[in-house]
């Protein structure tokens, strides 16, 4: 197992390889391959990947990050409650993908993290009052509720965290 020390997560440039990225979930592959350049470049999200400093090629795993709002009636009615009465700002980490050969050393709660620090940055100058994610399995909701991630609803693939509740 190697330990992965100094990561470096950049923005998605043309020095990574996206065509050697395989992270055992098609779908995931498929976007960091084939869409994600296309979502940088229409803004419609940005993707951070994970590298090594003296492997900057490599991508060990990656996220996408972009703003969506959150209907007030999708949002646990208690949570709802107390709430203005128009949609809640959030940011969407859409997509959380961790290379086959770098799962299990950490790296998807490094990149989550980043996620997290990235969104609590521009938060003093824009309203974000969540953060969302799209879990793709029972797996990856697993993961997500380990950090304090709770389901919009019980037939809700997404999940989300207020950032209130973020203690850095």
């Amino acid at each position: 197992m190697t330990e992965f020390q100094n990561l470096v997560i950049a923005p998605l440039n043309p020095v990574h390889d996206r065509t050697g990225f395989q992270c055992g979930v098609e779908a995931l592959d498929r976007y960091l391959k084939k869409q994600a350049k296309q979502d940088m470049k229409r803004r419609f999200s940005r993707v951070f990947v994970a590298s090594e400093p003296d492997k900057p090629k490599a991508v060990l795993g990656y996220y996408s990050l972009s703003t969506l709002s959150i209907e007030l009636k999708k949002l646990p009615a208690k949570l709802a409650r107390t709430l203005p009465k128009h949609p809640v700002p959030a940011a969407l980490i859409g997509r959380l993908a961790v290379s086959n050969a770098a799962q299990g050393q950490g790296i998807g709660k490094i990149l989550l993290a980043d996620a997290i620090k990235r969104t609590l940055g521009v938060s003093d100058q824009i309203a974000i009052y969540a953060m969302v994610v799209d879990a793709i399995d029972d797996n990856a909701a697993g993961f997500y509720k380990h950090f304090g991630f709770t389901r919009l609803s019980d037939d809700s693939p997404r999940l989300f965290l207020p950032l209130k509740s973020i203690r850095l």
